[in-house]
């Protein structure tokens, strides 16, 4: 079972719904106020924190990824990381030590609330041999889905089209990071798992996985699912683009709560179709909450310096 892209009817659904709502609400907020709406630079002031957001341009998000890879790379190991670093680190080892009984607990227990591991589809649309469009036709499956790269880029097309239509400098902001951060998750959780060879679970051909670093390019490229479970790209995403909302939309507090959920059932599912270990996802978590960090620095502000000579 190979990572798709592919972007599930579901959430097409899920963005045309949110999409008339954006509408709704700007055309809302313009009969109100009477007044032409104009593309406006926004300072966005939270408790000690002052977010600012000219104007955007796509070009240079893209331009920072390779930046962004190397502050990501930096980032744990500064001093101030140290005891976060070695959290990961450890909880890491503790669950990859444990990751088969961890796998066979999860499945018991979605059994016993009729989770089905298997995943399953209706195809609606299917030029060739590429499925396009797709709907799950169980829970796990759609659960399975919302973790793929295809729904990040779905809210991100759907803020893009809200930032457009209500003039909103920060929703094309928050766009083009989320585009930012699925590039850097995408390089990096591809080169982590060409480093690391780690056996899928359903590929796999001894309890936990096997562990096979560096493997043949040629190798990997033809049999994928036997090298690329570690670390999660599915839960690296997701993490990224949560971060990204959250801290670009601070005083929403509903966002984080919300994300971490699906999260959280994105990777019990994930487990119960043995797509990945639990161990391959403090890994990813980490990854995505810099990478979203990372990104979104750039909107704050820094607090005046003054220098006072006594």
């Amino acid at each position: 079972m190979k990572n798709s892209f592919l972007l599930p009817i579901t959430a097409i659904h899920l963005l045309v719904l949110f999409s008339c709502l954006f509408v709704q609400l700007a055309l809302k907020a313009q009969d109100s106020s009477r007044v032409k709406r104009t593309f406006q630079p926004q300072t966005i002031v939270y408790k000690q924190d002052t977010l600012v957001f000219d104007k955007p341009r796509l070009w240079n998000n893209i331009k920072a990824v390779p930046r962004d890879i190397l502050d990501m790379a930096k980032y744990p190991f500064q001093k101030d990381h140290w005891i976060a670093l070695s959290g990961i680190a450890v909880t890491s080892v503790i669950l990859i030590a444990n990751d088969q009984t961890l796998a066979d607990i999860i499945k018991v227990k979605s059994a016993k609330i009729d989770l089905v591991p298997e995943t399953e589809y209706k195809i609606l649309w299917k030029p060739g041999n590429i499925r396009i469009l797709k709907v799950p036709l169980n829970l796990n499956s759609a659960l399975y889905q919302l973790g793929e790269g295809g729904t990040s880029l779905l809210v991100a097309g759907g803020l893009w089209a809200y930032g457009k239509i209500a003039k909103d400098y920060r929703s094309i902001h928050t766009a083009y990071d989320i585009t930012e951060t699925f590039i850097s998750m995408g390089v990096t959780t591809q080169i982590l798992k060409r480093i690391s060879g780690r056996e899928s679970p359903f590929m796999a051909t001894q309890p936990g996985g096997r562990w096979q670093p560096f493997p043949p390019f040629s190798e990997y490229q033809k049999n994928t699912s036997s090298y690329d479970a570690f670390p999660s790209g599915h839960l690296a995403t997701m993490m990224a683009t949560v971060t990204v909302i959250a801290s670009n939309y601070p005083e929403k507090k509903w966002i984080k709560p919300l994300g971490y959920t699906l999260i959280g059932l994105t990777g019990w599912a994930m487990v119960n179709t043995d797509v990945h270990w639990v161990g391959d996802y403090p890994l990813a978590l980490a990854l995505g909450y810099i990478s979203g960090k990372v990104t979104t620095l750039k909107h704050k502000k820094k607090p005046p310096v003054y220098n006072v000579s006594l």
